[in-house]
């Protein structure tokens, strides 16, 4: 079974097994995602309802498309510009094309990496307060003891008398 989905503003024709890269999506190496605009869907000669059909995907990369040189140069006037992007991009493999398809595993996916972060900075925060409590206040020096330490003002240098030089002669 075949179907056309839409992600990242572009369509792609996909069936069970292939490999397409996509706009970058939100997740890691290894994630299910469901790609869930299907526009049309059939098998063979015959076309499906697109609305049931969902499709899902496995992540097999995150990654970068390849670099597109922007060049910009207008004749007799000196002007050139060289600018360079190279695209963020998903490498994904279509899992499964058909009425159903697993969705669950997509929410799971993205439940275990939202509340994975929230765990870690949460202990990570923890031993900061402990240390902050165990560590003594530090205390400011007075300003006095600063401005003290900063050397005196130089005088400035004393002006020479400006010698007289001779009329030139006519």
């Amino acid at each position: 079974m075949f179907a056309v989905v839409r992600t990242g503003g572009k369509q792609y024709r996909v069936a069970a097994g292939d490999k397409i890269a996509v706009e970058k999506l939100a997740g890691d190496a290894g994630d299910t995602v469901t790609l869930g605009d299907v526009l049309l869907a059939g098998e063979g000669d015959k076309l499906a309802d697109a609305s049931k059909v969902s499709v899902s995907a496995e992540i097999i990369a995150q990654a970068k498309s390849e670099k597109v040189v922007v060049f910009k140069k207008r004749r007799r006037h000196n002007y050139r510009r060289k600018a360079g992007h190279r695209q963020q991009m998903t490498l994904l493999r279509i899992t499964d094309v058909g009425e159903g398809a697993k969705k669950a595993p997509a929410k799971k996916a993205a439940a275990k990496t939202e509340d994975a972060p929230k765990k870690e900075t949460a202990k990570k925060a923890a031993p900061k307060k402990e240390a902050a409590k165990k560590a003594p206040a530090k205390k400011a020096a007075p300003k006095k003891e600063a401005a003290e330490k900063k050397a005196p003002a130089k005088k400035a240098p004393a002006k020479k008398a400006a010698a007289k030089k001779p009329a030139a002669k006519k």
